[in-house]
Protein backbone atom coordinates (compact mmCIF):
# COMPACT_ATOMS: atom_id res chain seq x y z
CA UNK A 1 0.00 0.00 0.00
CA UNK A 2 1.07 3.57 -0.59
CA UNK A 3 1.46 5.89 2.36
CA UNK A 4 -0.83 8.37 0.58
CA UNK A 5 -4.32 6.89 0.71
CA UNK A 6 -3.39 3.25 1.25
CA UNK A 7 -3.55 2.42 -2.46
CA UNK A 8 -2.59 -1.22 -3.22
CA UNK A 9 0.51 -1.48 -5.41
CA UNK A 10 1.21 -5.17 -5.79
CA UNK A 11 -0.85 -8.33 -5.43
CA UNK A 12 0.23 -11.90 -6.03
CA UNK A 13 -1.50 -15.26 -6.02
CA UNK A 14 0.66 -17.88 -4.29
CA UNK A 15 0.15 -21.62 -4.18
CA UNK A 16 -1.86 -22.70 -1.15
CA UNK A 17 0.87 -25.09 -0.05
CA UNK A 18 3.58 -22.40 -0.02
CA UNK A 19 4.82 -21.28 3.39
CA UNK A 20 4.08 -17.60 4.00
CA UNK A 21 7.48 -16.89 5.54
CA UNK A 22 9.33 -18.13 2.43
CA UNK A 23 7.54 -15.61 0.17
CA UNK A 24 8.80 -12.48 1.91
CA UNK A 25 12.22 -12.15 0.24
CA UNK A 26 10.86 -12.48 -3.31
CA UNK A 27 8.06 -10.02 -2.64
CA UNK A 28 10.52 -7.61 -1.03
CA UNK A 29 12.74 -7.68 -4.11
CA UNK A 30 9.75 -7.06 -6.41
CA UNK A 31 8.58 -4.11 -4.33
CA UNK A 32 12.11 -2.72 -4.14
CA UNK A 33 12.38 -2.86 -7.92
CA UNK A 34 9.08 -0.96 -8.21
CA UNK A 35 10.21 1.67 -5.72
CA UNK A 36 13.34 2.31 -7.77
CA UNK A 37 15.59 5.02 -6.37
CA UNK A 38 12.99 6.14 -3.84
CA UNK A 39 13.36 5.29 -0.18
CA UNK A 40 11.75 1.93 0.56
CA UNK A 41 10.86 0.70 4.03
CA UNK A 42 9.42 -2.77 4.56
CA UNK A 43 6.93 -2.91 7.44
CA UNK A 44 5.70 -6.38 8.33
CA UNK A 45 4.38 -8.52 11.15
CA UNK A 46 6.39 -10.93 13.27
CA UNK A 47 6.41 -13.56 10.48
CA UNK A 48 9.19 -11.55 8.87
CA UNK A 49 11.61 -12.20 11.72
CA UNK A 50 13.64 -15.25 10.87
CA UNK A 51 17.39 -15.55 10.51
CA UNK A 52 17.17 -16.14 6.76
CA UNK A 53 14.83 -13.23 6.07
CA UNK A 54 16.74 -10.73 8.18
CA UNK A 55 20.06 -11.81 6.65
CA UNK A 56 18.61 -11.34 3.15
CA UNK A 57 17.23 -7.90 4.02
CA UNK A 58 20.54 -6.74 5.49
CA UNK A 59 22.46 -8.06 2.48
CA UNK A 60 20.08 -6.29 0.08
CA UNK A 61 20.36 -3.05 2.05
CA UNK A 62 16.59 -2.91 2.58
CA UNK A 63 15.38 -1.30 5.80
CA UNK A 64 12.56 -2.96 7.73
CA UNK A 65 10.49 -2.67 10.88
CA UNK A 66 8.73 -5.67 12.40
CA UNK A 67 7.68 -6.78 15.89
CA UNK A 68 9.86 -9.39 17.52
CA UNK A 69 8.12 -12.75 18.10
CA UNK A 70 7.34 -13.38 21.75
CA UNK A 71 9.80 -16.27 21.79
CA UNK A 72 12.68 -13.97 20.80
CA UNK A 73 12.48 -11.67 23.84
CA UNK A 74 12.48 -13.08 27.37
CA UNK A 75 9.91 -11.65 29.79
CA UNK A 76 12.73 -10.93 32.24
CA UNK A 77 13.98 -8.23 29.86
CA UNK A 78 10.64 -6.43 29.96
CA UNK A 79 10.31 -6.86 33.72
CA UNK A 80 13.68 -5.16 34.27
CA UNK A 81 12.76 -2.05 32.24
CA UNK A 82 12.18 1.30 33.94
CA UNK A 83 8.96 2.75 32.55
CA UNK A 84 9.71 6.19 34.01
CA UNK A 85 12.93 6.33 31.99
CA UNK A 86 11.09 5.67 28.71
CA UNK A 87 10.33 8.49 26.27
CA UNK A 88 6.70 9.43 25.70
CA UNK A 89 5.82 9.23 22.01
CA UNK A 90 3.85 12.02 20.35
CA UNK A 91 1.39 9.71 18.62
CA UNK A 92 -2.39 9.39 18.88
CA UNK A 93 -4.22 6.54 17.14
CA UNK A 94 -7.05 7.69 14.87
CA UNK A 95 -9.64 5.99 17.09
CA UNK A 96 -8.66 8.25 20.02
CA UNK A 97 -8.68 11.60 18.17
CA UNK A 98 -12.02 12.63 19.70
CA UNK A 99 -11.20 11.18 23.13
CA UNK A 100 -10.08 13.46 26.01
CA UNK A 101 -6.29 13.48 26.37
CA UNK A 102 -6.38 11.84 29.81
CA UNK A 103 -8.26 8.83 28.41
CA UNK A 104 -6.12 8.24 25.33
CA UNK A 105 -3.74 5.35 24.85
CA UNK A 106 -0.13 6.45 25.38
CA UNK A 107 3.14 4.97 24.16
CA UNK A 108 6.63 5.06 25.64
CA UNK A 109 9.83 3.77 24.04
CA UNK A 110 13.30 2.63 25.04
CA UNK A 111 16.11 1.34 22.83
CA UNK A 112 18.80 -1.35 22.90
CA UNK A 113 20.40 -3.99 20.64
CA UNK A 114 19.02 -7.41 19.70
CA UNK A 115 21.17 -10.33 18.52
CA UNK A 116 19.48 -12.78 16.19
CA UNK A 117 21.17 -16.20 16.12
CA UNK A 118 21.06 -18.60 13.20
CA UNK A 119 19.97 -22.23 13.07
CA UNK A 120 23.57 -23.43 12.82
CA UNK A 121 26.44 -22.90 15.25
CA UNK A 122 28.68 -21.31 12.63
CA UNK A 123 26.02 -18.75 11.57
CA UNK A 124 27.23 -15.28 12.58
CA UNK A 125 24.78 -13.47 14.87
CA UNK A 126 22.87 -10.60 13.28
CA UNK A 127 22.78 -7.35 15.24
CA UNK A 128 19.68 -5.22 14.79
CA UNK A 129 18.25 -2.26 16.60
CA UNK A 130 15.50 -3.04 19.11
CA UNK A 131 12.84 -0.53 20.14
CA UNK A 132 11.07 -1.52 23.37
CA UNK A 133 7.53 -0.14 23.34
CA UNK A 134 5.05 0.20 26.19
CA UNK A 135 1.38 0.72 25.37
CA UNK A 136 -1.13 1.61 28.08
CA UNK A 137 -3.89 0.21 25.86
CA UNK A 138 -2.11 -3.12 25.53
CA UNK A 139 -1.43 -3.19 29.26
CA UNK A 140 -5.10 -2.68 30.12
CA UNK A 141 -6.16 -5.30 27.59
CA UNK A 142 -3.70 -7.87 28.92
CA UNK A 143 -4.78 -7.15 32.49
CA UNK A 144 -8.45 -7.63 31.61
CA UNK A 145 -7.68 -10.85 29.73
CA UNK A 146 -5.72 -12.22 32.69
CA UNK A 147 -8.47 -11.32 35.16
CA UNK A 148 -11.05 -13.00 32.94
CA UNK A 149 -8.87 -16.10 32.56
CA UNK A 150 -8.28 -16.33 36.32
CA UNK A 151 -11.96 -15.83 37.07
CA UNK A 152 -12.94 -18.72 34.80
CA UNK A 153 -10.20 -20.90 36.27
CA UNK A 154 -11.30 -19.99 39.80
CA UNK A 155 -14.87 -20.98 38.97
CA UNK A 156 -13.75 -24.35 37.56
CA UNK A 157 -11.43 -25.03 40.47
CA UNK A 158 -14.04 -24.18 43.10
CA UNK A 159 -16.49 -26.49 41.37
CA UNK A 160 -13.92 -29.27 41.30
CA UNK A 161 -12.98 -28.68 44.94
CA UNK A 162 -16.61 -29.03 46.02
CA UNK A 163 -16.96 -32.21 43.94
CA UNK A 164 -13.94 -34.05 45.31
CA UNK A 165 -14.81 -37.19 47.18
CA UNK A 166 -18.13 -37.42 45.41
CA UNK A 167 -19.41 -39.71 42.69
CA UNK A 168 -17.27 -38.47 39.79
CA UNK A 169 -14.04 -37.36 41.51
CA UNK A 170 -13.57 -40.05 44.14
CA UNK A 171 -9.88 -40.78 43.41
CA UNK A 172 -6.74 -38.67 43.29
CA UNK A 173 -6.12 -39.78 39.69
CA UNK A 174 -9.49 -38.46 38.49
CA UNK A 175 -8.93 -35.16 40.30
CA UNK A 176 -5.45 -34.80 38.79
CA UNK A 177 -6.80 -35.52 35.32
CA UNK A 178 -9.45 -32.81 35.71
CA UNK A 179 -6.84 -30.38 37.02
CA UNK A 180 -4.78 -31.00 33.90
CA UNK A 181 -7.74 -30.08 31.71
CA UNK A 182 -8.41 -26.88 33.67
CA UNK A 183 -4.79 -25.72 33.62
CA UNK A 184 -4.56 -26.27 29.85
CA UNK A 185 -7.86 -24.72 28.84
CA UNK A 186 -7.60 -21.74 31.22
CA UNK A 187 -3.83 -21.34 30.68
CA UNK A 188 -2.94 -21.12 34.39
CA UNK A 189 -0.26 -23.80 34.59
CA UNK A 190 2.41 -21.25 35.53
CA UNK A 191 0.60 -19.72 38.49
CA UNK A 192 -1.61 -22.52 39.82
CA UNK A 193 -0.48 -24.43 42.91
CA UNK A 194 -2.50 -27.50 43.92
CA UNK A 195 -2.37 -30.24 46.55
CA UNK A 196 -4.40 -33.45 46.64
CA UNK A 197 -4.69 -35.21 50.01
CA UNK A 198 -6.63 -38.16 51.36
CA UNK A 199 -8.07 -38.71 54.83
CA UNK A 200 -7.99 -41.90 56.92
CA UNK A 201 -10.99 -43.28 55.02
CA UNK A 202 -9.29 -42.76 51.66
CA UNK A 203 -11.53 -39.87 50.63
CA UNK A 204 -9.59 -37.32 48.52
CA UNK A 205 -9.56 -33.56 49.07
CA UNK A 206 -8.22 -30.70 46.95
CA UNK A 207 -6.63 -27.42 47.98
CA UNK A 208 -5.36 -24.79 45.53
CA UNK A 209 -4.21 -21.20 45.23
CA UNK A 210 -2.69 -18.85 42.67
CA UNK A 211 0.96 -17.92 43.16
CA UNK A 212 0.89 -14.16 43.63
CA UNK A 213 4.60 -13.77 42.84
CA UNK A 214 4.03 -15.32 39.42
CA UNK A 215 1.01 -13.11 38.79
CA UNK A 216 2.99 -10.01 39.78
CA UNK A 217 5.77 -11.05 37.40
CA UNK A 218 3.20 -11.39 34.60
CA UNK A 219 1.76 -7.97 35.41
CA UNK A 220 5.22 -6.41 35.30
CA UNK A 221 5.52 -7.11 31.55
CA UNK A 222 2.00 -5.99 30.61
CA UNK A 223 1.99 -3.55 27.72
CA UNK A 224 5.56 -4.18 26.56
CA UNK A 225 6.58 -5.43 23.13
CA UNK A 226 9.64 -5.03 20.91
CA UNK A 227 10.17 -3.75 17.38
CA UNK A 228 13.24 -4.80 15.41
CA UNK A 229 14.63 -2.56 12.69
CA UNK A 230 17.70 -1.89 10.58
CA UNK A 231 17.05 1.87 10.60
CA UNK A 232 19.97 3.60 12.31
CA UNK A 233 19.66 6.22 15.06
CA UNK A 234 20.95 8.77 12.51
CA UNK A 235 18.02 7.92 10.22
CA UNK A 236 15.26 8.05 12.79
CA UNK A 237 14.74 8.13 16.56
CA UNK A 238 12.85 5.43 18.52
CA UNK A 239 9.62 7.43 18.56
CA UNK A 240 9.61 7.75 14.78
CA UNK A 241 10.26 4.02 14.40
CA UNK A 242 7.03 3.36 16.30
CA UNK A 243 5.09 5.93 14.27
CA UNK A 244 6.31 4.38 11.02
CA UNK A 245 5.38 0.90 12.19
CA UNK A 246 1.86 2.08 12.96
CA UNK A 247 1.46 2.67 9.23
CA UNK A 248 0.94 -1.08 8.93
CA UNK A 249 -2.63 -0.50 10.07
CA UNK A 250 -3.41 0.88 6.61
CA UNK A 251 -2.54 -2.45 5.04
CA UNK A 252 -4.61 -4.34 7.62
CA UNK A 253 -7.57 -2.06 6.89
CA UNK A 254 -7.33 -2.90 3.19
CA UNK A 255 -7.40 -6.59 4.04
CA UNK A 256 -10.65 -5.80 5.85
CA UNK A 257 -11.99 -4.03 2.75
CA UNK A 258 -10.98 -7.04 0.64
CA UNK A 259 -12.98 -9.40 2.84
CA UNK A 260 -15.79 -6.99 3.75
CA UNK A 261 -17.25 -4.34 1.43
CA UNK A 262 -15.97 -6.12 -1.67
CA UNK A 263 -17.91 -9.21 -0.53
CA UNK A 264 -15.28 -11.77 -1.53
CA UNK A 265 -16.75 -15.22 -0.94
CA UNK A 266 -15.62 -18.76 -1.81
CA UNK A 267 -16.31 -19.83 -5.36
CA UNK A 268 -15.58 -23.03 -7.26
CA UNK A 269 -13.31 -22.80 -10.30
CA UNK A 270 -11.79 -25.60 -12.32
CA UNK A 271 -8.10 -24.69 -12.52
CA UNK A 272 -5.46 -22.54 -10.87
CA UNK A 273 -5.29 -20.02 -13.71
CA UNK A 274 -8.90 -19.11 -13.09
CA UNK A 275 -8.19 -18.70 -9.39
CA UNK A 276 -5.36 -16.28 -10.22
CA UNK A 277 -7.55 -14.41 -12.71
CA UNK A 278 -10.39 -14.09 -10.20
CA UNK A 279 -8.11 -12.76 -7.46
CA UNK A 280 -6.57 -10.30 -9.94
CA UNK A 281 -10.02 -8.93 -10.82
CA UNK A 282 -10.85 -8.59 -7.11
CA UNK A 283 -7.57 -6.74 -6.51
CA UNK A 284 -8.42 -4.35 -9.36
CA UNK A 285 -11.78 -3.75 -7.67
CA UNK A 286 -9.92 -3.01 -4.43
CA UNK A 287 -7.70 -0.55 -6.32
CA UNK A 288 -10.75 1.39 -7.58
CA UNK A 289 -12.38 1.18 -4.15
CA UNK A 290 -9.28 2.75 -2.54
CA UNK A 291 -8.90 5.44 -5.24
CA UNK A 292 -12.51 6.56 -4.67
CA UNK A 293 -11.87 6.87 -0.93
CA UNK A 294 -8.59 8.75 -1.52
CA UNK A 295 -10.17 11.19 -3.99
CA UNK A 296 -12.97 12.13 -1.60
CA UNK A 297 -10.58 12.63 1.32
CA UNK A 298 -8.15 14.73 -0.72
CA UNK A 299 -11.00 16.90 -1.99
CA UNK A 300 -12.16 17.52 1.59
CA UNK A 301 -8.69 18.76 2.58
CA UNK A 302 -7.66 19.67 6.10
CA UNK A 303 -8.78 17.07 8.63
CA UNK A 304 -10.55 15.12 5.84
CA UNK A 305 -13.84 14.84 7.72
CA UNK A 306 -17.42 15.47 6.65
CA UNK A 307 -20.97 15.32 7.99
CA UNK A 308 -23.92 13.33 6.70
CA UNK A 309 -22.37 9.88 6.42
CA UNK A 310 -23.97 8.75 9.67
CA UNK A 311 -27.14 9.90 11.46
CA UNK A 312 -26.56 13.02 13.51
CA UNK A 313 -24.09 15.83 13.00
CA UNK A 314 -20.86 13.97 13.76
CA UNK A 315 -17.95 14.58 11.41
CA UNK A 316 -16.01 11.49 10.35
CA UNK A 317 -13.50 10.50 7.71
CA UNK A 318 -15.32 8.99 4.74
CA UNK A 319 -14.50 5.39 3.93
CA UNK A 320 -14.92 3.67 0.60
CA UNK A 321 -17.66 1.56 2.14
CA UNK A 322 -19.77 4.53 3.26
CA UNK A 323 -19.20 6.44 0.01
CA UNK A 324 -20.48 3.55 -2.11
CA UNK A 325 -23.30 2.91 0.35
CA UNK A 326 -24.67 6.43 -0.12
CA UNK A 327 -24.18 6.34 -3.90
CA UNK A 328 -25.65 2.86 -4.31
CA UNK A 329 -29.26 4.03 -4.69
CA UNK A 330 -28.55 6.61 -7.42
CA UNK A 331 -30.80 6.10 -10.43
CA UNK A 332 -30.21 7.02 -14.06
CA UNK A 333 -33.17 8.31 -16.00
CA UNK A 334 -32.52 7.30 -19.59
CA UNK A 335 -32.96 10.17 -22.02
CA UNK A 336 -34.47 10.46 -25.45
CA UNK A 337 -33.88 12.56 -28.56
CA UNK A 338 -35.40 15.62 -26.87
CA UNK A 339 -34.81 14.84 -23.20
CA UNK A 340 -31.17 14.30 -22.10
CA UNK A 341 -30.35 11.59 -19.53
CA UNK A 342 -30.03 12.71 -15.92
CA UNK A 343 -29.06 11.13 -12.61
CA UNK A 344 -31.88 11.22 -10.06
CA UNK A 345 -30.42 12.51 -6.78
CA UNK A 346 -32.58 12.00 -3.71
CA UNK A 347 -30.27 13.24 -0.93
CA UNK A 348 -27.85 16.10 -0.54
CA UNK A 349 -25.04 13.82 0.61
CA UNK A 350 -25.09 12.19 -2.83
CA UNK A 351 -24.60 15.51 -4.60
CA UNK A 352 -21.79 16.40 -2.18
CA UNK A 353 -19.97 13.11 -2.81
CA UNK A 354 -20.31 13.42 -6.59
CA UNK A 355 -18.90 16.93 -6.37
CA UNK A 356 -15.95 15.70 -4.29
CA UNK A 357 -15.33 12.98 -6.89
CA UNK A 358 -15.36 15.59 -9.66
CA UNK A 359 -18.42 14.09 -11.38
CA UNK A 360 -21.11 16.17 -13.07
CA UNK A 361 -24.50 14.56 -12.41
CA UNK A 362 -26.27 16.63 -15.08
CA UNK A 363 -24.05 15.26 -17.86
CA UNK A 364 -23.76 11.49 -17.34
CA UNK A 365 -21.64 9.56 -19.80
CA UNK A 366 -24.44 7.22 -20.83
CA UNK A 367 -26.34 6.45 -24.08
CA UNK A 368 -29.25 8.78 -24.66
CA UNK A 369 -31.60 5.94 -25.54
Amino acid sequence: MTGDGGIPLLSRVIDGGAAEISQITGTMNALRAMAGPKEFLLIADSKLISYGNVAALIKAGTDFIAPAPASKVDDAIYAALDLDAATVVDYTPARYEDTPAAERETYRVLEDIHLLTGPHKNDPPLEVRRILVHSTGNAKGQQRAREKRLAKAREDLDKLQHSTGGRYYNTAEKIAARLGVITRTRRVSGCLCTQITTDETGRPALSWHFDQDVLQAEAAVDGWYALLTTLTPEQTDPSDVLRRHKGQGTVERRYGDFKGPLAVTPIFVQDNKRVAALITVICLALLLFCLIERQVRRALGGEQKMQGLYPGSQKVRPTGRMILYHLSDLRLRVGSATDPPVIAITRGIQLHLLDLLGLEPTHPRWPET
